[in-house]
């Protein structure tokens, strides 16, 4: 499993951590370094930016991850 994947695979761990019934749509290609992802539970939606870097450095850095996870958990409790 290559970085990018290793990074999705932690980010939708995150997300079902927090609550598992948001959908997550994850672009295959970054724009300018950036991916828009969509959460989606029931009819709200809320997208949200996350750097590649990010994603690829979400499993191994500790403080990317608690950034990442805080982002996270705001935007789900806005859905």
């Amino acid at each position: 499993m290559d970085e990018w994947e290793e990074g999705k695979e932690k980010f939708l761990e995150v997300v079902r951590g927090i609550n598992p019934s948001v959908d997550v749509v994850i672009p295959t290609k970054p724009t300018n370094s950036m991916f828009l992802i969509s959460l989606t539970k029931g009819a709200n939606r809320k997208f949200i930016t996350v750097s590649e870097d990010d994603i690829i450095d979400l499993p191994a850095e500790a403080g990317i991850c608690a950034k990442v996870t805080k982002t996270l958990q705001d935007a789900i409790a806005a859905l």
